[in-house]
């Protein structure tokens, strides 16, 4: 795997490995890369744990509501399947609204195809994502204690 276009997650349930997609996403890759390498996501909880559905994070107030001081991002949907392990931007009714929230499906979500942007997959570490303390929020959310790209790790 290229070190560049893959994201070492460690939440405090274990390691996550990435394999980041700019061949589907290009613009959200960089968010992700940039956010990462700047620390955002570190401490960032889980604020939305849904059992076969998918796990939400990357909102730094924990609320659901919240995001980075970037701009949003113009959507980049594509025909790639929300499958177990795929990883998704989160983003308000606006289609273009997605900033710094992501989502990991825990189980297949193909409802969500074409609607949301894919910008990578789960490769290794998918247990410790299916570890995540469940509930919306949940009342101990589990968080990213670091997130890398793997070139810097």
């Amino acid at each position: 795997m290229d070190p560049e276009n893959t994201l070492v997650m460690t939440l405090d349930t274990g390691p996550v490995t990435i394999k980041l997609r700019p061949d589907l996403a290009p613009g959200h890759v960089e968010r992700i890369k940039e956010l990462a390498r700047e620390g955002f996501y570190d401490g960032v909880v889980f604020h939305r744990v849904i059992p076969g559905f998918m796990a939400q994070g990357g909102d730094p107030t924990g609320t659901g509501s919240g995001g980075s001081d970037k701009p949003n991002l113009k959507a980049e949907f594509s025909r790639e399947p929300h499958v177990r392990g795929v990883c998704s931007m989160a983003r308000t009714p606006n289609p273009n609204s997605a900033n710094s929230q992501f989502f990991i499906c825990f189980d297949d979500a193909t409802f969500l195809d074409g609607q949301y942007t894919v910008w990578g997959e789960v490769v290794e570490g998918m247990e410790n994502v299916d570890a995540l303390p469940k509930g919306e929020p949940p009342r101990s959310p589990g968080k990213i204690v670091s997130m890398k790209v793997g070139a810097d790790a």
